[in-house]
């Protein structure tokens, strides 16, 4: 398992695994040319899952479960507490299993992050007889204040080792979100939630939907790498003709908003965002927050990186006219 998530990270930062199109740039906000808001005084700041931010951003969970990973999340924590910002984590159960890269995760405990977000997936409570113990040690690696469950069956779909039962998830997720004391969110990685899983999902006790659309990181594409470098051809073959698999971001959100804010539920734009433009473009449709994660692993300063969400967002609410996200979310916004 850590060849695995040392390879996926290698991969996404060495290969083109992004989807073959970005769907955000079919939508634009409507330009005001006389918008009567002075840029310093404008307010990006967030209230999400009882905790404020200093803008609506999340950094996605992105790796865990071997030695280099640590130092991963130690930059993104800095970057996280500096920018008073939410941190989700990779997928952790390498650290369940095995307390010898534990500390991968554990490390983000050291810095004053706002929103923290532990990170177990579906496919893993079906096998986990003890699954609520399970959710609570992985909230507990990283003193979380939220846990999702994430969803991958297209990368374990096309991963050769990947894990093909999905029966019983949605009780599974009915389960642990009904006995945790902390929230639970369910989110997708990159495949997105349509209406009819979010109508399933709003069954249970969950406060939040990450709807992980596509439009950014490919991983059935992570995985084709994979299985080349194995010499699998049939799994390389079908990570190919999945590429671009699965709801583009921004429809999901389209599609949920109504539905997420009427039940009283958080909803977050992950997939392809690349800087605050895209999370302006996601709050003008509907979501609360957003998050991205290959744009602070490829760049070359996360720093840097952040400082440039930071000023495009408000760039963007500057001409829109808008002084907080609440007039935001009226913005008028339109499809090429």
């Amino acid at each position: 398992m850590k060849d695995r998530k040392k390879e996926h990270i290698e991969i996404v930062v060495g290969k083109d695994v992004m989807h073959s199109y970005n769907y955000w740039d079919d939508f634009i906000l409507i330009h005001d040319a006389l918008p009567e808001v002075n840029l310093n005084e404008i307010d990006t700041s967030i209230e999400i899952f009882g905790k404020n931010l200093s803008m609506p951003l999340i950094i996605a969970g992105m790796t865990g479960g071997f030695e280099e990973a640590s130092l991963i999340n130690e930059k993104l924590a800095q970057a996280a507490e500096k920018c008073a910002i939410g941190m989700g984590i990779g997928s952790q159960r390498a650290g369940l299993e095995d307390k010898s890269v534990e500390e991968s995760y554990s490390i983000i405990k050291k810095y004053n992050i706002p929103l923290k977000i532990a990170n177990i997936g579906a496919p893993q409570l079906l096998e986990w007889n003890d699954a609520i113990e399970k959710a609570n040690k992985a909230i507990e690696m990283i003193d979380a204040d939220v846990l999702a469950i994430h969803l991958n069956f297209l990368q374990e779909v096309i991963q050769p080792e990947g894990e093909r039962n999905a029966k019983g998830c949605l009780e599974k997720i009915k389960e642990v979100a009904a006995s945790l004391t902390k929230p639970v969110i369910v989110k997708e990685t990159g495949a997105g939630i349509s209406r009819k899983v979010a109508e399933k999902l709003l069954d249970t006790d969950i406060v939040g939907i990450d709807v992980g659309g596509a439009g950014g990181t490919s991983f059935a594409a992570v995985e084709a790498y994979r299985a080349e470098k194995r010499g699998d051809k049939v799994q390389e073959e079908l990570g190919k003709i999945f590429w671009d698999w699965g709801i583009p971001t921004p429809y999901c959100i389209m599609e949920l908003a109504e539905l997420c804010n009427d039940a009283g539920i958080t909803l977050i734009a992950t997939g392809g965002i690349r800087h605050g433009l895209d999370i302006a473009k996601a709050i003008a449709l509907g979501a609360d927050a957003a998050g991205a994660a290959t744009a602070f692993l490829i760049c070359d300063s996360i720093e840097e990186k952040m400082e440039i969400f930071q000023r495009s967002l408000k760039a963007a609410m500057f001409l829109t006219g808008c002084r907080n996200l609440d007039e935001l979310k009226e913005v008028e916004i339109w499809t090429l």
